[in-house]
C-alpha cells in the first residue's frame, strides 16, 4: 500500500533529539535532528593514520574502523583534517603530500591511492557526512621531521612565511598566502564530493614567550598568559599596508586580514557548490568587552585576531563550533555560560554546534581528567537550548578507545536513536523528490526496495510497532533495507519512508507498508 504524506517543516535544532514514540495517527513524529560529529586529526597522527608509513591497505583499514565506529555510535558526520600544515592528504597540484601519511613530505601513499576520495566514498556509503578540515595558516609544525618538499610554501614562496617560535607560519597579511589557502580549499570543493569545509582556530598563531618555544594554545586553554609575548613578525606586510595609505591600527588590520579570508572563503565555497556548508571552530572565549560577568581567560580577539562575533553576525559561515573545552563547573569558563554567550551572538540564526573536549576522558594527570558523565551532561545541556542543534567531539581517538566506557554510554544514553543533520534552509529549502519504495516479505523482516528521486542523499525510515515508532537512516546509495520483526510485537504494522537531500530538506513521506 502506498500514499503520500506532506513533509514536516525543519528548522535548525527543531526535533533534534526526538526518540521513538507516538506520532499523530499514521503520521510518524518529526525526524530526530542533531549534528553528531567527531574530528579526525591527521596532524601528529593523533587519530588517523595511527602512525606514519603504513601501507595503503593499513591506512584504509584504519579509516574503515573509524567510520564503522562512528556509524555504530549513531554519529552522522566526520570532520577529517585534510591540510595539517600547508600539505595534503590527497593528490594536489598546489601543496605536497603530508608527511603524516608516509613519513616524508611529498611522498604519496604506497600503493598509490587517493585517501580523501576513499574517506568520502566510504563515509557516504554509511550515511555519514564528510567535512574536509583545513588548517588555514600553519606552514610547518614544530614536530615535523622530514624536510620540506620542493613545492611546499616554505620553499616555493618563502616571503609569505614567517618563523614564529618552532613553527613556520603563513602571514595573513600577505595576499599570496591568503590566495594559496583559498585556492587549496576551492580546489577540494571542486574535485571532491564533500559535505562541508571546516577551518579551525589557527589564524595568527597563539602567542609564545620566546623564539624557541612551541605552541601556545595549551597555555591559552589553561588561562595563563605569556609573560613577555613574542610579536608575530609581519613587519613587511604591515609596512606595505601603511605605504598604500592604510589607516587601521595594527591589531585592527590583522583582524581585517582574517575577516577577508573568512568572507572570501564563505562566498567562494557557495559559488562553487551551493550545498557545501562552511564551518569554523574558533577558540571558545568571546571578546573581553562582551563577555558575561565572571568569564575570564584568553582573548582570541586580541591575540589570534579572530573576531568570531563579527563572522556570526555577518552570516559568513553555516555552522559555528566554538571549542568549549572546559567543564560545566569550571570557574571562569563554565560550559553552559559560554554556550549561552555564543547563542546570544548568533543573530543570523546559523547552526551552533559546540566542540567538546572528549579526549580529556581518561587522560593523565587525573586532575585534568573528565569522567564520561561530563560529556553526557554537556550534550544534555546543549540539547536543552533550542537554538543549539548538535556538537562535535575532539577527537575520534577517545571514542575508538572507548575510554572509561564512554562510547558504550553515549550509544545507550545519548545516541540511542539515529538522527539527521539539521537542515540549512538559508542555502536552499526546496524539497527533494520522494523515493520509490516496494515492500515484500523476507523471512522475519519486511524488505524495502528503495529507489531515490532526484537530489536524494538519504532515506528516513519509520517503522511502527504497537503504537511506538522506531527510526532509521539509510544511505541513498543503498537499494535495500530490512525492517525486522520485533521479538515480542511481531512485524511492524506501518512503515513510512522519506528522502533527505544534501541540505537536510525532507521530501514528502511515502506510506510504504500498512498491515492489513
Amino acid at each position: 500500500m502506498s500514499g503520500l504524506f506532506s513533509a514536516c517543516t525543519t528548522t535548525p535544532g527543531a526535533g533534534k533529539i526526538a526518540t521513538a514514540g507516538a506520532g499523530d495517527g499514521d503520521m510518524p513524529p518529526p525526524a530526530p535532528r542533531e549534528f553528531r560529529a567527531a574530528w579526525v586529526s591527521t596532524v601528529a597522527n593523533i587519530d588517523w593514520p595511527s602512525k606514519q608509513n603504513l601501507n595503503a591497505a593499513q591506512q584504509q583499514a584504519e579509516a574503515i574502523a573509524i567510520l564503522d565506529r562512528a556509524k555504530a555510535l549513531n554519529l552522522n558526520a566526520i570532520i577529517l583534517q585534510v591540510r595539517p600544515s600547508a600539505d595534503a592528504i590527497y593528490p594536489s597540484q598546489i601543496e605536497p603530500w603530508s608527511e603524516y601519511l608516509t613519513g616524508a613530505q611529498g611522498k604519496p601513499p604506497q600503493p598509490w591511492y587517493d585517501p580523501l576520495k576513499f574517506w568520502v566514498t566510504q563515509a557516504h556509503a554509511r550515511g555519514l557526512e564528510l567535512h574536509a578540515w583545513f588548517n588555514p595558516y600553519r606552514a610547518r609544525h614544530n614536530i615535523a621531521r622530514s624536510p620540506a618538499a620542493p613545492n611546499h610554501i616554505t620553499r616555493s614562496n618563502p616571503a609569505a612565511v614567517k618563523t614564529y617560535g618552532k613553527f613556520e607560519w603563513m602571514d595573513p597579511g600577505e595576499e599570496s598566502a591568503v590566495k594559496q589557502t583559498l585556492d587549496v580549499v576551492l580546489d577540494v570543493v571542486r574535485r571532491y564530493d564533500i559535505d562541508g569545509v571546516h577551518i579551525d582556530d589557527y589564524f595568527y598563531p597563539y602567542p609564545i614567550e620566546a623564539p624557541n618555544a612551541a605552541a601556545g594554545n595549551e597555555t591559552a586553554l589553561n588561562g595563563k598568559a605569556a609573560k613577555a609575548e613574542l610579536d608575530f613578525p609581519d613587519e613587511p606586510s604591515w609596512q606595505r599596508y601603511l605605504a598604500l595609505g592604510g589607516k587601521l591600527d595594527r591589531a585592527s588590520w590583522r583582524r581585517q586580514n582574517v575577516n577577508h579570508l573568512i568572507q572570501a572563503m564563505y562566498e567562494g565555497i557557495h559559488k562553487e557548490k551551493s550545498w557545501v556548508r562552511f564551518g569554523i571552530s574558533p577558540f571558545g572565549l568571546g571578546r573581553p568587552d562582551r563577555r558575561p560577568p565572571g568569564v575570564t581567560g584568553f582573548s582570541q580577539y586580541d591575540k589570534l585576531y579572530a573576531d568570531a562575533e563579527t563572522w556570526l553576525q555577518n552570516g559568513w559561515l553555516d555552522y559555528f563550533t566554538p571549542q568549549l573545552y572546559w567543564s560545566i563547573k569550571q570557574p571562569g569558563q563554565a560550559y553552559d555560560v559560554l554556550l549561552d554567550y555564543w547563542l546570544g551572538q548568533n543573530s543570523q540564526g546559523r547552526h551552533v554546534w559546540p566542540g567538546l573536549y572528549t579526549s580529556r576522558v581518561g587522560i593523565a594527570p587525573p586532575a585534568k581528567d573528565y569522567q564520561p558523565q561530563e560529556i553526557i551532561d554537556q550534550i544534555a545541556i546543549t540539547r536543552s537550548r533550542p537554538s543549539a542543534g548538535g556538537h562535535v567531539h575532539f577527537s575520534m581517538v577517545a571514542l575508538m578507545e572507548n575510554r572509561k566506557g564512554l562510547s558504550d554510554q553515549l550509544r545507550t544514553v545519548s545516541y540511542a536513536t539515529p538522527a539527521l543533520v539539521p537542515a540549512t534552509p538559508w542555502l536552499g529549502k526546496d524539497k527533494p523528490e520522494a523515493p520509490s519504495v516496494a515492500v515484500t516479505r523476507k523471512g522475519s523482516a519486511l524488505r524495502l526496495k528503495l529507489a531515490p528521486g532526484k537530489g536524494d542523499s538519504l532515506y528516513a525510515v519509520w517503522s511502527r510497532y504497537g503504537g511506538q515508532w522506531r527510526f532509521a537512516v539509510v544511505p541513498a546509495g543503498q537499494n535495500e533495507w530490512l525492517v525486522g520483526d520485533d521479538a515480542t510485537l511481531g512485524a511492524a504494522d506501518l512503515v513510512v519512508v522519506s528522502a533527505v537531500d544534501r541540505l537536510g530538506n525532507e521530501s514528502a513521506r511515502v506510506m510504504a507498508w500498512k498491515k492489513a
